[in-house]
C-alpha cells in the first residue's frame, strides 16, 4: 500500500494492522502540514481562524515517559484534533523540561554507579555536558513515544525550558522582578536535600512514617543569683532529634499555662457534646487524664514560667554554653513535660520562635552535605545527623546521668519529611536563599480563579489552587544546583554600613561600567545590609549576557551567583516563553492567551498557580482561560505511576500489543472526573507470551525468570541499572488488560467498516427503496428542510426512501454527535467514550447492520441503504478520530475509493464530498431535523425487548436454528410502539410474537423476565414448552429472585436511615423508593413464574 491510499480492491484485510497504520498515517500528516498552525491562518471562505492554544505540560527529561503521561497527552490530543476539525487555528505546542534537581540527581547517579564519579570530580562543567547528553538521549525517545501513540503537536516549534528562547524570558521575568522589588535574597529556614545538597520547595516534600523514638533529657538549671533554693534543679526535654540539640538557644515553658490547660479541656468538652456515644467513651479517659496532668504538673509549670521571667539560665550539656528558660505559648503544658528546646536553625516551629525572640539568635550546627560542622564540640564534628552524631550525643548525655535509656525512651511512630527528588530524609537548614515576593503576586492569581476568568475543572481543586494561594508564603527560587538557569546576579561584600558615601563610592566604582543607565533599563543596583549594619552585600543584576560587563565586575570583586534558579520559575513562563516572549511575535498576538491547560492535581500548586501569577506579571493577562485537572494512573496497589518507584508502564508497550488506537481509546473510557484510575500490570514473557503480574518486589528488578518456561528477560531498569548481560536479554513488555476493550472495540469498527465497505462498492445514483415487508418507510412528514450546503451539518434529503431502521440511526446520530460534542467541551472524556462506544458497538454494529443485511441483495432497497450506511460511517469516523486517529484514517482512504459522495442529499448535490484526510476534515454538527424522539423510545423499547429474548433463549440453550414464540405484556402505548418491530424480531432472533400489551399473558410453559422500558417495566414471556429445561428455570429464577431480594433489603435498609433521608437530595430518594416498588413488582412476577413451573 502507498502512503496516500490503501487497497485499489476497495477491501480491508481481515485484520486491522495497527503497526502499518501508525507508521503510514503519521508521516503522511506530518509531511502535509497538518500539525503546524500559523498566526494569520485563514479559511477556505478567507475569514481568519479563531485561534486554540493548548501548551503541553512539558515532560521532564529524566526518563521515558509512562502511562500517566499517555492519559494526559492523550487527552490533549483529543481536544486539539476536534478543534482543528471544527476549523479553529489549533496550536498544540510541545516542548520537554530541563527538571533541574530531578535531571541532574538521575545523571550524578548514574556516573556513581557506572564510573564511580561524583560531579566534583567533573567540574561544573564538565557534568554540565553530560546532562546535555542525556537530555539529547530522552528528549528524543520522549518526542518518539508522543508520535507513536499519535499526538499531533507542532513539531516545528518544539522548545525546551533551558533552550536560548525561554532562557531569555527566564532573565527578563528575574531581572523585572529584581527592579520591582520582588525578589530578595535572606537567611531563611528552609528544606534541605543533604543528598543534593539543595534546597527544595515545601511542594517537594513528603512525608513518609518511619519508627523512632521520644527521648527526654534532662538540662541542669544554673544556680546564679536569679535561680531561687527549692526551685527545679532540671528542666525536663523531650525531642525526636537529639542531635539538634547541640543547637540549642533556649528552652521554652507557656507563659500561661494554667490558661493553657483551661482552652485544651474546653475544646475536649466541646467535643464530647458533638460526639457519639462510641466516641464519648475515649473523650472521657481523655478529660480524666488532662485533669490528673493538671494537677501534678500545673505547681512546676507555673514555677518554671516563673523562673522564666526572672532571666533563669539553663547548662547545655555537652556545648560549655548556657542558654536561658523562656516563656513563649510554643511550649504545650499538656504535652510531654511541659518544656521544650528551641533551635531555630534545625526546626520550623522553633524558627518562628526564635523570630519572636530575636535576641536567641540561631546556631547552624549543619554542613549541607548532613554532617555536623565546626559549631558544635570537636568531637562531633563530621558525624552524620541522623546516625552516628545521634548516637554519640545519647551516650554522652546518658553518661552525663541526664538520659536513662530504661525510662526516658518512648517508641514513637514519626512522620519523617522526605525529598521528593532523591527520597532522602529533608533536614530544616537555615540559609542564604532567593525569594519571591508572592503577596500581590499571589493575590492576583487568586483574583483570576475567584472572578471566573480562569475556570478548573473539576471545581473541586479550584479550593486547592485557593488555599495555597492564600498562604502567600514567600516563594524559595534558589537551588544549589549546576544544571538551570543561573541566578544573573553578582554580588560583592561591602563592609559595615557607612552612609550615603559608601553607596556612592560603590556606584562610581560601577559608573564606567554601567554608563548612563540611570533609570536601570538594563542593570539593577543595589546594597543591602544585615539587621545590625555591620555587613552588607552589593548586588549588581544584569538583563542580558555581556561577557564584556561580567569580566569588568569581576575584577572589581564581584562574583556571580552560584544558584540556578527553581525549575518551576521557568516552567511558571512556558505558556508565553514558547510564544517568543518578551519579544512581541506574531505568535504571541495570535495564541496568547492560550485557551486551556490540561494536566494533574499534584501540580496545581507547583505549576498552575505560578504560571498564573507570572501570566499576569509579564503579559497583564491570564495564561489560559480553562484548566481541567485530570484522574491519576495508578498501579494495581492504589500507588501512582512513577519513574523512581519503578511502577510506570512504558505506553509503547501497550502500543505494540493493542495498538496506539487501543490505549488512547482505553484511558478516553477510563478517565472519569470522580476517580483515578487502577491499573493491575503484567510482565510479559518474549519468549512465550506468559503473563507474570507485576509486584511491589518484582517491579524494580533488572532481570525475571519466566514461571513457565524459565528463561530470563530483562525488565526496563535493565538500561539503566543491569550489568551488560542483562541489556543483552530479550526485554519483556509491561501491559495490562485493561487495554482489551479498546482493542476489541477497534476489532468491531474494523468488522463494520469491512462490511460497509463490500456493500457500498456498487452504490447506486438514485431511486427509492422499498421497505421489507411490515416495515414503515418515511413518507417524508420528517425530512429535513436544512439548506446548509455543508454534508457535516447533516443536510437535508427529499425525505423519500428512508426506512425505519434508516431514520432510528439518523435520529441517534444526531443526538449523539450532539452529546459526544457536548462532552469533549465539556472535559468528560469517559463520557464521550462510552457515548460512541455504546453507538458504535450497539447501535451501529449490532442493530443497523444486522437490520439492513438483507437490503444489500436487493436492488430496489439497496441505494438507499448505501447513502444511510456511507454518511453515517463518514460521520461516526469523525467523530472516533480524536481518539482512534489510525483506524479512523485507513477505513477514511478506503471509504473515499468506493464513495466520495457521502451526504444524504439527492445524488449530485453539492457539499457532500469528503475531505482527503479525516484529520482535516470538518466536525459533524448536530442535525437536530432529524432528531426523533419517538423512533428512539421505540428502539430503545425493541433493544430491550430482543435483549430479552436472546437471553432466555439463551438460558434455555435454545438453539440459533430454532424458531421461538413470545408474548410482551406491557402498556397499551408501548405495545403500539412495539408492533411494528415485529418484522425484526424474526429477523434478529428468529421470534415471533403472540401478543402484546396489557392483556398479554405467557405461555402455559414460559421463561420470562422483565426489562425497563421507557414507559415502566415490560414483561417478556418465551415459550419453552418445546425446549424446556424445568430444573435449570427454575434455579435461574430462584437465583434471580434471591438476587432482588437481597436489594430490596438493602434498599429498604437505606430508605428507613433517618440520616439518608435528610440529608440526600429529594429526587434520589424518590428515585430509590420508585426502584424499590420496581424490584418487588419483578420478584412477584419471577415467584408467579417459578410457580408456574411446579
Amino acid at each position: 500500500m502507498s502512503d496516500d491510499s490503501l487497497s485499489a480492491a476497495g477491501e480491508l484485510p481481515s485484520q486491522y494492522d495497527h503497526e502499518g497504520a501508525q507508521r503510514r498515517w503519521y508521516k503522511v500528516w506530518e509531511q502535509r502540514g497538518y500539525f503546524h498552525a500559523e498566526p494569520g491562518a485563514k479559511d477556505a471562505a478567507g475569514k481568519l481562524k479563531p485561534p486554540y492554544t493548548i501548551v503541553i505540560p512539558p515532560p521532564n527529561v529524566t526518563g521515558a515517559l509512562h502511562l500517566g503521561h499517555a492519559l494526559n497527552n492523550t487527552l490533549q490530543d483529543i481536544l486539539i484534533r476536534m478543534k482543528r476539525m471544527q476549523g479553529f487555528n489549533a496550536l498544540w505546542m510541545p516542548g520537554t523540561d530541563h527538571a533541574g534537581i530531578a535531571t541532574q540527581a538521575v545523571v550524578e547517579r548514574r556516573l556513581l554507579e557506572e564510573q564511580k564519579l561524583s560531579r566534583h570530580d567533573l567540574g561544573r562543567e564538565g557534568l554540565i555536558e553530560k546532562i546535555w547528553e542525556w537530555k539529547a538521549q530522552y528528549e528524543k525517545r520522549i518526542i518518539g513515544q508522543l508520535k507513536q501513540i499519535g499526538c499531533s503537536c507542532d513539531w516545528e516549534r518544539l522548545r525546551f525550558t533551558l533552550d536560548e528562547t525561554c532562557a531569555r524570558a527566564v532573565r527578563e521575568t528575574f531581572f523585572n522582578l529584581f527592579k520591582d522589588g520582588k525578589i530578595y535574597r535572606g537567611k531563611r529556614l528552609v528544606n534541605w536535600d543533604t543528598y543534593l545538597q539543595t534546597a527544595v520547595s515545601d511542594d517537594e516534600v513528603f512525608k513518609e512514617p518511619v519508627k523512632g523514638h521520644f527521648w527526654h533529657f534532662k538540662y541542669p538549671v544554673v544556680k546564679d543569683a536569679k535561680w531561687t533554693k527549692g526551685e527545679p534543679e532540671f528542666v525536663t526535654i523531650a525531642t525526636t532529634r537529639p542531635e539538634t540539640m547541640l543547637g540549642d538557644t533556649a528552652v521554652a515553658v507557656h507563659p500561661d499555662p494554667a490558661a493553657a490547660f483551661d482552652k485544651v479541656q474546653a475544646e475536649l468538652r466541646e467535643k464530647m457534646l458533638a460526639a457519639t456515644d462510641k466516641e464519648r467513651g475515649p473523650l472521657n479517659e481523655q478529660a480524666d487524664l488532662l485533669l490528673e496532668r493538671r494537677a501534678k504538673m500545673l505547681p512546676l509549670l507555673e514555677t518554671l514560667r516563673d523562673m522564666a521571667k526572672r532571666g533563669v539560665m539553663l547548662e547545655l550539656p555537652l556545648t560549655g554554653r548556657q542558654i536561658p528558660l523562656i516563656a513563649d505559648e510554643w511550649a504545650k503544658p499538656e504535652l510531654g513535660s511541659g518544656c521544650v528546646k528551641i533551635t531555630p536553625a534545625h526546626d520550623e516551629n522553633d524558627y518562628a520562635v526564635g523570630q519572636r525572640h530575636p535576641e536567641l539568635g540561631a546556631i547552624n550546627i549543619m554542613n549541607p552535605d548532613g554532617t555536623l560542622n565546626d559549631g558544635v564540640p570537636e568531637k562531633y564534628r563530621g558525624l552524620k545527623m541522623h546516625t552516628t552524631a545521634r548516637a554519640a550525643v545519647i551516650a554522652d548525655l546518658e553518661a552525663l546521668g541526664l538520659f536513662d535509656p530504661e525510662k526516658d525512651r518512648e517508641d514513637r511512630e514519626i512522620e519523617l519529611p522526605h525529598s521528593d527528588r532523591s527520597k532522602t530524609p529533608i533536614e530544616p537548614y537555615l540559609a542564604d536563599q532567593w525569594f519571591v515576593k508572592m503577596d500581590t503576586l499571589a493575590q492576583s492569581a487568586m483574583d483570576a480563579v475567584s472572578d471566573g476568568r480562569v475556570k478548573i475543572t473539576p471545581e473541586r481543586y479550584g479550593k486547592t489552587y485557593l488555599d495555597w494561594l492564600g498562604e502567600k508564603r514567600d516563594w524559595p527560587v534558589g537551588r544549589q544546583l549546576w544544571w538551570g538557569h543561573r541566578v544573573p546576579v553578582w554580588t560583592k561584600p561591602v563592609g559595615p554600613y557607612q552612609g550615603s558615601s559608601g553607596t556612592d563610592r560603590e556606584t562610581a566604582q560601577l559608573g564606567s561600567l554601567i554608563g548612563t543607565d540611570t533609570s536601570q533599563t538594563n542593570v539593577v543596583f543595589l546594597i543591602a545590609y544585615g539587621p545590625k549594619l555591620t555587613d552588607g552585600t552589593a548586588f549588581v543584576c544584569l538583563r542580558e549576557p555581556d561577557p564584556n560587563l561580567e569580566s569588568q565586575l569581576e575584577k572589581l570583586g564581584y562574583t556571580q551567583e552560584p544558584e540556578v534558579l527553581d525549575t518551576w520559575f521557568s516552567s511558571a513562563l512556558w505558556p508565553h516563553s514558547t510564544l517568543g516572549w518578551p519579544d512581541e511575535t506574531s505568535e504571541l498576538k495570535a495564541f496568547y492567551p492560550t485557551t486551556a491547560l490540561v494536566t494533574s492535581r499534584d501540580i496545581i500548586t507547583l505549576w498552575v498557580a505560578r504560571m498564573v501569577l507570572a501570566g499576569l506579571y509579564n503579559m497583564g493577562e491570564v495564561p489560559f482561560s480553562s484548566v481541567y485537572i485530570h484522574p491519576k494512573i495508578l498501579d494495581g496497589y492504589g500507588e501512582t505511576m512513577s519513574k523512581s518507584k519503578g511502577n510506570g508502564v512504558d505506553p509503547l508497550d501497550v502500543v505494540e500489543k493493542f495498538g496506539a488506537d487501543a490505549l488512547r481509546f482505553g484511558l478516553a473510557y477510563l478517565a472519569t472526573e470522580t476517580q483515578d484510575v487502577r491499573m493491575p500490570v503484567e510482565f510479559e514473557c518474549p519468549h512465550c507470551q506468559t503473563l507474570i503480574q507485576q509486584t511491589k518486589k518484582n517491579r524494580t528488578l533488572v532481570r525475571i525468570e519466566c514461571d513457565k518456561c524459565g528463561k530470563p528477560f530483562r525488565t526496563q531498569w535493565a538500561e539503566s541499572h543491569g550489568t551488560p548481560e542483562d541489556q543483552a536479554l530479550p526485554r519483556g513488555a509491561v501491559v495490562s488488560d485493561r487495554f482489551e476493550l479498546g482493542r476489541r472495540f477497534c476489532n468491531k469498527l474494523w468488522n463494520a467498516s469491512r462490511f460497509s465497505l463490500m456493500n457500498l462498492q456498487k452504490a447506486a445514483t438514485g431511486g427509492r427503496g422499498a421497505a421489507p415487508d411490515g416495515a414503515t418507510a418515511d413518507n417524508g412528514s420528517n425530512a429535513g428542510t436544512n439548506a446548509n450546503s455543508n454534508a457535516n451539518a447533516g443536510t437535508a434529503t427529499t425525505g423519500r426512501g428512508f426506512m425505519l431502521e434508516d431514520r432510528w440511526l439518523l435520529s441517534r446520530l444526531a443526538t449523539v454527535t450532539g452529546e459526544v460534542t457536548e462532552a469533549i467541551e465539556a472535559y468528560q472524556f469517559a463520557d464521550a467514550a462510552r457515548l460512541l462506544y455504546a453507538f458504535s458497538w450497539n447501535d451501529f454494529c449490532d442493530y443497523y447492520v444486522e437490520m439492513t443485511k438483507a437490503r444489500f441483495g436487493v436492488p430496489e432497497q439497496r441505494e438507499t441503504a448505501q447513502r444511510v450506511l456511507a454518511h453515517v460511517l463518514d460521520t461516526l469516523l469523525r467523530l472516533l478520530h480524536p481518539m482512534i486517529p489510525f483506524l479512523t484514517e485507513e477505513v477514511w482512504q478506503l471509504l473515499g475509493q468506493v464513495v466520495e459522495d457521502r451526504g444524504l442529499e439527492a445524488p449530485g448535490s453539492l457539499g457532500s464530498k469528503a475531505a482527503v484526510s479525516v484529520c482535516i476534515a470538518d466536525w459533524p454538527v448536530a442535525d437536530k431535523s432529524r432528531i426523533d424522539a419517538t423512533i428512539e423510545t421505540q428502539f430503545a423499547d425493541f433493544q430491550a425487548v430482543l435483549g430479552a429474548v436472546r437471553e432466555l433463549r439463551m438460558g434455555q440453550n435454545i438453539a440459533p436454528r430454532e424458531a421461538v414464540e413470545f408474548s410482551v405484556r406491557c402498556d397499551e402505548a408501548t405495545a403500539k410502539l412495539l408492533e411494528p418491530m415485529a418484522p425484526y424480531f424474526l429477523q434478529m432472533a428468529k421470534a415471533t410474537a403472540l401478543a402484546w400489551g396489557p392483556k398479554a399473558t405467557a405461555p402455559e410453559t414460559a421463561a420470562s423476565s422483565q426489562v425497563n422500558g421507557a414507559r415502566g417495566p415490560i414483561e417478556v414471556h418465551l415459550d419453552v414448552s418445546r425446549f424446556i429445561d424445568v430444573d435449570a428455570e427454575k434455579k435461574r429464577l430462584a437465583k434471580q429472585i434471591e438476587q432482588w431480594q437481597g436489594f430490596v433489603k438493602s434498599m429498604e435498609a437505606k430508605l428507613n436511615n433517618e440520616s439518608f433521608v435528610s440529608r440526600a437530595p429529594a429526587e434520589v430518594v424518590q428515585q430509590q423508593r420508585e426502584k424499590l416498588v420496581e424490584t418487588k413488582g419483578l420478584i412477584e412476577s419471577a415467584q408467579a413464574a417459578l410457580k408456574k413451573l411446579g
